[in-house]
């Protein structure tokens, strides 16, 4: 539905972001026209990625990413034309088909608009070394602007400044924010790898390759990432750039004073042309704003209940009681005297609409706008007798007699002559048996003695000799630690190092255990697999070769429940091993757990790199490992 000339004023940056951020929200208009674009430009730069990965020529690819970031450009500009209806349209639900349609029909201009933007931003990118990136923002509604027909495709970031006008800044800060993709970049990683984890530990599904790719050491996914990213933003995109031209419209053209002369009220005696009333309305409004002190204009007073009742009787005869229900009246006492007069007026006019033009619908609508407006109107007279009070409060305070006075020097008290007491025989008699009472307890309570408590030794004394004991008693903990440490050293450095905590006739019968064979049985049989043509298996074998021989070595510690990225992260062993072992393990795990075809190459790399980790390691080093 259209907006009402009263919303357009100029927005701020995050305010337009968050009207933006609404209307994709309730909108599903705008992300049908865009998502179709987004998806084949993931679509398209993931198959580039595996083609160049593999080894294949990329012109295909390469062509099909180049139609569809064409694709995206006509959803960009359908979507623009789409957000354009939805704000400023006549008719009430605007049409996607409709959007699309007036797309199709800016066609060549549009495929002009899309080479424009990526070759101007690809070369001010280059030559600004990326500065180009927060400060140029001209070129980023220039999907809306090729949607408007206003200039000429070739010039589109001239255009779109001339349109965006004092709206420039705006639309710099609007690009800032939308840095905010980063952290949805990230966000969608760690979902993904959430999800995965749940599906692994609450449903049980191997899922090892699956989270070997939802890596960012993995170049596939990070372009997924980044091109999912981008296309979840692109319903944004399209809305703030035609919000960006909205406020930048309205900024130029003074459309929030417009709506303002809009709500000064018309006589219902005025039948002149369109173009005579805006005149009256403007010569008002300039009248207002340079005349200093307005003349007052006394009037009589306004029976605000009469009003009240007229309004409540006109929405009841046009069936529109739910506007003046509940809370809607509520301001009304909340005006001055001269808001009073122009409700009194409102209220004519309303009579007008549904009596005299019988025209309930102009009726309905012109309730609701001007129901809007006293609301608007009685906070501000509320804001404004607020700033009125504290003035006058500040006003009051300021006077003399409100300030604070200088101290004076306190004076000396005088002694003042206290007359002696009359002696009285009460008096007498309570003072002697006052006295008598002391006398009586101090013989029957006699002084405590004092005892010595004093300690033989002072505080700072005691606090020496416990902080003497304490680093003792470290120093005590810390030799009993290296001893020991350097007896298991010493118990460790014989000629075989080999760790075994299975019994080796138990594991005779399992062929998958890993220990169940020392690590040259493992090679020996993998050579063999590899002779008959079967170098799946043979890496399969050669890995379990690696995992025994790591296991015997005490660099890992070889458990069938644990997957073979558990055993990495838990590796202790040399430091030059642990990369091979990361490079076999990804390869094994494409090879095995993807069913990646190896051939004979593979498996001759493969044993390549086990080689040297299957020798056995010299008696020095088994002490470290």
């Amino acid at each position: 539905m259209a907006v009402s000339a009263l919303e357009l004023r100029p927005r701020g940056p995050v305010a337009l972001m968050d009207a933006a951020l609404r209307l994709c929200a309730r909108d599903a208009g705008v992300w049908a026209l865009t998502l179709p674009g987004g998806a084949a430009v993931v679509a398209a730069l993931l198959h580039l990625w595996d083609a160049v990965d593999h080894g294949r020529s990329p012109t295909l690819p390469a062509l099909y990413v180049t139609l569809a970031w064409f694709l995206r450009g006509v959803g960009q500009g359908a979507a623009c034309h789409y957000v354009q209806e939805v704000l400023l349209g006549a008719k009430a639900e605007p049409s996607v088909r409709q959007s699309l349609r007036a797309a199709l029909g800016r066609l060549p201009s549009l495929f002009i608009a899309v080479a424009y933007l990526a070759i101007f931003n690809v070369v001010t990118l280059t030559f600004s070394l990326g500065i180009a990136l927060v400060l140029l923002a001209g070129q980023s509604v220039g999907y809306a602007a090729t949607m408007q027909g206003r200039g000429s495709p070739l010039k589109l970031y001239g255009t779109g400044s001339r349109l965006l006008g004092p709206s420039r800044g705006t639309a710099l800060v609007v690009r800032w924010l939308m840095g905010v993709q980063v952290l949805v970049f990230f966000n969608l990683h760690v979902g993904l790898n959430f999800l995965l984890y749940l599906g692994r530990q609450l449903v049980g599904i191997d899922l090892t390759f699956a989270e070997r790719f939802a890596s960012l050491d993995n170049p596939p996914w990070l372009v997924f990432l980044v091109a999912t990213t981008f296309a979840l933003f692109e319903p944004l995109r399209a809305a703030t750039a035609t919000l960006l031209l909205v406020d930048g419209r309205v900024r130029q053209e003074g459309l929030d004073l417009l709506a303002a002369v809009q709500q000064l009220p018309e006589r219902s005696t005025q039948r002149g042309s369109l173009a005579s009333k805006g005149v009256a309305a403007a010569l008002m409004l300039v009248t207002g704003l340079l005349v200093a002190a307005p003349a007052t204009v006394e009037a009589e007073p306004v029976d605000r209940k009469a009003v009240r009742a007229r309004l409540v009787k006109v929405a009841t005869e046009c069936e529109l009681p739910e506007l003046v229900e509940g809370p809607a009246l509520k301001d009304f006492d909340a005006l001055d005297a001269r808001e009073a007069i122009k409700l009194e007026r409102f209220v004519r006019r309303l009579e007008q609409q549904a009596y005299d033009d019988e025209d309930c619908e102009s009726a309905g609508v012109t309730l609701e706008e001007g129901l809007t407006q006293v609301t608007a109107t009685a906070e501000a007279q509320a804001r404004a007798d607020a700033r009125a009070a504290t003035d006058r409060a500040r006003a009051i305070l300021a006077r003399p007699e409100f300030q604070e006075r200088p101290e004076k020097a306190p004076a000396e008290p005088k002694e003042e002559e206290v007359p002696p007491p009359e002696s009285s025989w009460w008096r007498r008699f309570i003072d002697k048996l006052g006295a008598w009472l002391r006398d009586f307890f101090k013989r029957h309570n006699p002084e405590p003695r004092s005892r010595d408590t004093a300690l033989p030794v002072s505080g700072g004394a005691a606090a020496n000799a416990l902080v003497v004991m304490l680093v003792a008693l470290t120093l005590a903990v810390l030799g009993v630690v290296v001893v020991s440490i350097l007896k298991r050293k010493r118990a460790d450095t014989g000629p075989a190092l080999e760790v075994s905590t299975v019994d080796a006739a138990a594991l005779a019968g399992s062929a998958n255990h890993a220990l169940s064979r020392p690590p040259e049985g493992w090679a020996h049989l993998a050579d063999a697999l590899a002779a008959k043509g079967e170098y799946r298996e043979a890496v399969r074998n050669l890995y379990l070769a690696l995992l025994s021989r790591l296991h015997r070595d005490g660099a890992i510690h070889y458990d069938e429940t644990l997957s073979n990225w558990d055993y990495l992260r838990a590796f202790r062993g040399r430091p030059e091993v642990k990369a091979p072992f990361r490079e076999l393990t990804r390869r094994f795990d494409f090879a095995w757990y993807g069913n990646v075809p190896v051939g004979a190459d593979g498996y001759t790399e493969f044993r390549a790199i086990t080689a040297p980790l299957l020798a056995a390691p010299p008696a020095q080093e088994a002490a470290g490992a």
